[in-house]
């Protein structure tokens, strides 16, 4: 659905998008995810939601983004030393979302988040903040549920990162023009510290179909981010329930619109799109008893000069 999601969170996943969605987990709800990105790096994610009744929902993820491992190079190794090392970044958090009103709720996400690569690390601490409101504005049902949605976050509220390790520390000579025992003298690079990528998104969806056998759903995210241009995410999902009550998925979406760049564009309504904004995806959700099914989503988008990734989820209500 392009990432335009900020309104429409509601499982276990909801946490990374806007930690208000959790309050529409109503069990035990796991989620996995694998994404293989560009030039062999994995971007991997777990998580875990529970709802407390009345105390609301706690929630519990993970995330790994592995940048494989890389061959070390030096000035007099151009080709590689033959010695590896690896990066990746990291995240874990906990979460909590609760219902204030039947039509409004809020959530809230403590999160470590840790970089690494080789002998050298950063760390940071954040805070996400989200509410949804549901309203009956155009609903097909007069139901909250099933009427307009308004999504609001804030994510990576925090302190600043700064790499530091043995790797930084190096012996200096401070006089190379003069004889003496200056060549033990360690010396370590301080490297500049940065914000986090502080986002604000505000997303507004609505489902102009709405019956006992067909949904559809269209969304649209508002992205302003510290660190580049706004931007837009729009998409649209249509379900079908099939026999046996399962559901099948179907979606589609733009991403990052009025940034995003690449060598190939398609025209859509009179509108030249880079092929990089536009994703889809498809999904099927499995009833196998009441209030426990297993659902399965894959999300395809290309990038441009870089190729194509793809999204693989599976998602599971235990109770």
């Amino acid at each position: 659905m392009g990432e335009a999601f900020v309104s429409l969170a509601d499982d276990a996943i909801s946490a990374y998008w806007n930690p208000a969605g959790l309050a529409n987990v109503k069990g035990f709800e796991v989620g996995l995810s694998s994404q293989d990105w560009v030039v062999g790096i994995n971007h991997s994610t777990f998580s875990a939601a529970v709802n407390m009744g009345n105390y609301g929902t706690i929630s519990a993820w993970f995330t790994d983004f592995d940048y494989g491992s890389i061959e070390v190079t030096n000035v007099g190794n151009q080709t590689g030393t033959g010695e590896y090392y690896s990066a990746n970044e990291i995240a874990a958090a906990l979460a909590y979302g609760r219902n204030l009103v039947d039509w409004f709720s809020f959530g809230a996400s403590l999160k470590m988040i840790n970089s690494n690569i080789w002998h050298s690390s950063a760390r940071a601490a954040a805070l996400d903040l989200g509410v949804i409101v549901k309203t009956n504005f155009f609903s097909k049902t007069d139901q909250r549920n099933d009427g307009m949605r308004i999504g609001m976050s804030i994510s990576n509220y925090g302190s600043k990162m700064r790499y530091d390790g043995i790797d930084l520390i190096n012996p200096i000579d401070i006089l190379e023009n003069e004889n003496g025992n200056y060549e033990n003298v360690i010396g370590q690079y301080r490297t500049e510290s940065w914000e986090l990528p502080l986002i604000f998104r505000l997303g507004v969806s609505v489902k102009p179909i709405v019956s006992d056998f067909h949904t559809l759903i269209i969304s649209t995210d508002v992205l302003h981010p510290n660190n580049n241009s706004e931007s837009i995410n729009m998409g649209a999902e249509y379900s079908m329930r099939v026999v046996g009550g399962n559901t099948f998925y179907l979606r589609s979406g733009i991403k990052g619109f009025g940034i995003a760049q690449a060598n190939k564009t398609k025209l859509i309504s009179n509108i030249e799109l880079p092929l990089s904004t536009l994703t889809f995806g498809l999904g099927y959700e499995k009833s196998i008893v009441k209030n426990k099914s297993i659902g399965i989503d894959y999300s395809y988008q290309s990038i441009g000069l870089l190729g194509d990734v793809s999204l693989i989820t599976v998602r599971f209500k235990l109770f």
